[in-house]
């Protein structure tokens, strides 16, 4: 369990113990694994940052050591953009720690995981997005390391299918300490005065569930229940629960490269112009 110290990793690896899988808690302060594993009934922890190669794979040897095997991984692990971090703003070194804490987490875990559970026919990985994936919330590295989750997820669950591995994503909407406090709930009032945030989605993203709502997805996707579902991306908030359709291209234009010369801007531009009128 990745990140599974607070908030939504919390609820996912308590709710997974309670339904009798044996966890290893893992989170990068030593202080907070060892206080979520004594709170969860058989688990241990593993503490460190699975961006680290090394790490990631100590946490696999560690899970199969302890288990005999690994039957489901799941990735909640995340840090928040910094304050008022933009396009304009961010540095390199912050953009990459981003992609680093998002992105590194969740290809490191599944890479060391993988093979495993390819040898053995079997296994369940769960992997954390955001509704930021969208670009509605603004931010660089964050948006960008949780799409390439996405992307990563839906490559891993084609690629591990013929070996009976499965693959998806849950986007969770909850009440964390990344969505509290004076500083988010600025943040999120910002994005509404700038138009990046309708007052629907920003009310929801004010008044959000606990954790405790979102972990149930987690659950189901990492049981036999979910035998026949991969490469999906759901969202889970408060009591709502969907599924994000796979993106597909919308015709714009289209001729025959073999009896037409290529279309010109002019063209390009009345065919661009009169579907996004429509």
């Amino acid at each position: 369990m990745v990140g599974g110290t607070r908030g939504v990793g919390l609820a996912v690896a308590t709710l997974l113990a309670d339904l009798g899988a044996r966890v290893v808690v893992n989170g990068r302060d030593p202080d907070a694994v060892a206080q979520a594993a004594q709170g969860i009934a058989g688990a241990v922890g593993h503490a460190g940052s699975p961006s680290d190669p090394a790490v990631a794979d100590a946490l696999i040897d560690a899970c199969v050591r302890e288990f005999g095997r690994i039957d489901i991984l799941v990735n909640c692990a995340g840090t928040a953009e910094p304050t008022g971090s933009s396009i304009l703003t961010i540095t390199p070194a912050q953009f990459q720690d981003l992609i680093d804490a998002h992105l590194g987490t969740v290809f490191q875990t599944c890479r060391a995981a993988a093979p495993l559970m390819a040898k053995q026919g079997s296994g369940a990985i769960v992997n954390t997005s955001s509704f930021a994936f969208l670009g509605d919330y603004g931010g660089t590295g964050y948006p960008a390391g949780k799409g390439a989750v996405n992307g990563l997820t839906l490559a891993i669950a084609a690629e591990l299918a013929e070996h009976g591995v499965r693959a998806n994503v849950v986007c969770p909407g909850a009440k964390t300490r990344l969505s509290t406090g004076p500083e988010y709930e600025a943040h999120i009032a910002a994005l509404n005065r700038r138009g990046l945030l309708d007052d629907v989605s920003m009310q929801g993203a004010l008044d959000a569930a606990p954790p405790e709502y979102a972990a149930p997805i987690y659950a189901y996707l990492a049981s036999d229940l979910a035998a026949d579902v991969t490469g999906q991306i759901f969202i889970a908030a408060g009591g709502f629960v969907g599924r994000f359709d796979r993106p597909t291209p919308l015709i714009v234009a289209y001729r025959d490269h073999h009896d037409a010369p290529p279309w010109t801007i002019d063209e390009i531009s009345r065919k661009v112009s009169a579907q996004v009128r429509s």
